[in-house]
């Protein structure tokens, strides 16, 4: 396999690279690796504007030979991060990008820097005997549901390409390869914290540290206390974030501290899925034996993988241990309350009420005890819930989704006295419901149909229908009525895997 060659083309992409200007200790310096035969699968027009690139370049053959690894543009300086992380709560010192490598950075329209990487784009010296490749499936499951998520108002990391290779990848089998433009604020991780306290690097550790407050958090340069304020900043984020997936019903998979970004991101989507039919401790990794990371589980999780970053900062938070401690405490104690107050407000608004009072959550959290108790579908009950504020009538279809449609009635009726005391008036509440309440949502099964369809038949249509789709989530469209269904059973023993 030939080297990258170096693109010549001035300004193809304005790279204004940050990272690549830290210790060498904090990456690894290489080109991708080029493949066979690469062919552009998708190209995400919309983000390559806003990144400021030309997407006609993009689509064209020096575009595509950069997005496959085939081709270096001026001004990249290619990366592979080191980082480590727990893995299912045990720690392995030393990880990294393993199959990405970091083309570098651009500041677009609006003024944000934001990674450009590859992944998928051959071995670094972290593949840890790995061919550094991605499979297609993988690959358009990150495109697909990363997308979605953008659209839904979430924190995520962006897809702007997907483009085939012509080769083969050895996994379970043969299957087709394929390499990812992932799009990020950064790909600074909890993991990348932990991998320079694992070594006792403090020098590197505040180097890391003060690259993170110029990049994501610059206010806290002017406080006080820099460091204590970085570590509340990534706390608050993260409780909002993983708030803002419990409203939708996500589930992320794989919570390692190495896929968990200090920016506030989504990021890594791998074994991730979204819930049909309701109950916390739906599990849809296959490698998620114990429930670790369950639905109900991750903000648990989250606060875990909040305290091992706190951990690493304790150098830097005081010079005396005891006070260290007592600093990161402080901070994280303040989870509980910012993660309770974004996801019982986004209930709240979810069910059409303004107040997240104490018995506005009862009522809400009445209503998901009654939709596990009787296999509701998440996502179906609260659009449901949309077209019943406005119109009883509507109670049907949603009466219709409870085993025992009766536990449905005795709350429905709880909830309209609610909203009449909150005086709030019925086609309003049912607008700003619909505002918040997706009609759509990357349906595992559909998501099968449209891997199935690439990898097998080599045919994209489904992947464009689904992405026309969840372009809108909370438009009806009732011409796409059929991509709002609910599988057969509830989509219970749905698995996925890593892709890896």
């Amino acid at each position: 396999m030939t080297e990258a060659t170096t693109e010549a083309t001035t300004d193809a992409i304005r790279f204004d690279n940050s990272y690549a200007r830290l210790p060498d200790r904090f990456f690894a310096r290489l080109a991708p690796t080029p493949v066979a035969g690469p062919r552009l699968l998708r190209l995400n027009q919309g983000l390559a504007r806003e990144l400021g690139l030309d997407p006609g370049w993009l689509a064209g053959p020096e575009g595509v030979a950069a997005l496959a690894g085939n081709r270096v543009v001026e001004g990249s300086e290619p990366l592979a991060a080191a980082y480590a992380g727990h893995q299912f709560g045990n720690f392995v010192p030393q990880l990294g990008d393993g199959r990405a490598i970091l083309l570098g950075e651009v500041v677009d329209r609006h003024g944000r820097r934001r990674d450009i990487q590859l992944k998928g784009s051959g071995p670094t010296p972290f593949s840890r005997r790995g061919d550094g490749r991605a499979a297609l499936g993988p690959v358009l499951r990150e495109y697909v549901v990363s997308e979605a998520m953008a659209a839904l108002g979430i924190p995520t990391t962006r897809a702007l390409a997907a483009v085939a290779t012509g080769e083969r990848v050895v996994r379970e089998t043969f299957l087709p390869g394929a390499v990812l433009t992932r799009v990020a604020a950064s790909h600074i991780r909890v993991g990348t914290f932990q991998f320079f306290a694992a070594r006792g690097d403090t020098e590197g550790l505040r180097a890391l540290a003060d690259h993170v407050v110029a990049r994501h958090y610059p206010e806290a340069a002017e406080a006080e206390k820099p460091y204590r304020a970085l570590l509340d900043g990534v706390v608050d984020r993260q409780a909002d974030l993983v708030a803002r997936w419990l409203l939708v019903g996500f589930v992320h998979g794989v919570m390692n501290t190495d896929n968990m970004s200090v920016a506030g991101e989504t990021i890594d989507y791998g074994p991730c899925a979204f819930l049909d039919a309701y109950d916390p401790r739906t599990v849809y990794s296959s490698i998620d034996a114990h429930g670790r990371y369950a639905y109900g589980n991750q903000p648990r999780i989250a606060l875990w993988n909040l305290t091992r970053l706190a951990e690493t900062l304790l150098p830097l938070l005081a010079a005396d241990e005891s006070e260290a401690v007592a600093e990161a405490e402080a901070v994280l104690g303040g989870f509980g309350a910012r993660f309770e107050a974004a996801y019982h407000g986004g209930l709240a608004r979810k069910i059409g009420l303004d107040a997240a009072t104490p018995e506005d959550a009862e009522l809400a959290n009445d209503l998901l005890k009654a939709m596990a108790g009787n296999q509701a579908d998440f996502t179906l009950t609260f659009r449901g819930l949309c077209a019943a504020a406005g119109d009883p009538a509507a109670d049907a279809a949603v009466r219709d989704l409870f085993v025992d449609p009766t536990a449905y009635d005795a709350w429905a009726a709880r909830w309209r006295q609610r909203l009449a005391e909150a005086g709030r008036d019925p086609a309003e509440a049912a607008a700003a419901m619909r505002a918040v309440n997706p009609a759509f949502i990357p349906r595992n099964h559909r998501v099968e149909e449209m891997i199935a369809a690439a990898v097998e038949r080599d045919d994209l249509a489904p992947l464009d229908g689904l992405m026309a789709v969840l372009s809108r989530p909370y438009d009806d469209q009732p011409e796409n009525a059929r991509y709002a269904e609910a599988p057969d059973g509830g989509g219970v023993g749905y698995r996925t895997f890593c892709g890896t």
